[in-house]
């Protein structure tokens, strides 16, 4: 199988951390360096040739996009940010995906398709094993300046509170400023089932239902009007 060459461009060790794992369980990728700025990433790319860049935004010295100008042969980029706004730029300076933080495993190997089919358009697939057995079991959220891993086993639902989202457990509740559609697009469907404009629910965790709720851990949560069609017909519900 033919390897890629890449390196991760991250000031922030946790997030770098996640991308490595993320990595070393690609069999198809190959980690050449980690660079805690982009000084640094310049030099390693005068010593060898990358492949794909994992590329934060907000780095010391000199910002992402900023290196990503500097470049005269420019690899491919993903770039990996907590900042939505900044998407429209990087795709300017075309860059193959960019991820928001945190990023599930499922979102990161949708992002590495792409790069396969810009190197190689003759792959369309990532690999033979599915990605439900890949995904690491957990989500690194920024709780009050940590990062938090919550395995997802321990979910009972998320729910939306404006500009943050509560991603409760039987233990707590973790509060983390996050949108829930994007949350939503990271977690896997055959787990985790939306019901409502403000809720994500675990979908084992489900102890009963009807047709304007679901009760989880003796909550009763509703199903919103317009999501109820296919929440009923999931949870294998034939009176809609």
């Amino acid at each position: 199988m033919e390897k890629y060459s890449c390196i991760i461009v991250e000031d922030e060790p946790l997030a770098a951390e996640v991308l490595t794992d993320y990595i070393r369980q690609t069999p198809f990728l190959d980690l050449k360096g980690i660079c805690s700025d982009a000084i640094y990433a310049l030099e390693l790319l005068q010593r060898q040739s990358i492949d794909l860049i994992f590329l934060d935004i907000h780095l010391p010295k000199l910002r992402g996009y900023d290196f990503i100008r500097t470049l005269k042969n420019q690899p491919q980029i993903i770039i990996t940010t907590a900042y939505r706004e900044y998407a429209l730029e990087g795709y300017e300076l075309n860059v193959v995906d960019y991820l928001l933080k945190p990023i599930s495993f499922n979102r990161f190997l949708a992002a590495i398709n792409k790069v396969r089919k810009n190197i190689d358009p003759a792959q369309n697939q990532l690999a033979r094993q599915p990605v439900g057995e890949l995904e690491p079991p957990y989500l690194l959220i920024n709780v009050n300046k940590k990062r938090v891993k919550i395995e997802l086993s321990e979910i009972l639902y998320i729910e939306s509170k404006k500009e943050y989202i509560s991603i409760v457990t039987r233990q707590q509740a973790y509060l983390t400023k996050y949108a829930l559609g994007d949350i939503d697009q990271q977690l896997d469907k055959a787990r985790f089932l939306r019901v409502h404009r403000s809720f994500i629910v675990a979908r084992d965790k489900i102890k009963a239902f009807n047709a304007t709720e679901v009760e989880i851990n003796g909550i009763q949560l509703p199903i919103g009007r317009s999501y109820k069609e296919l929440v009923l017909s999931l949870l294998g519900d034939p009176l809609l």
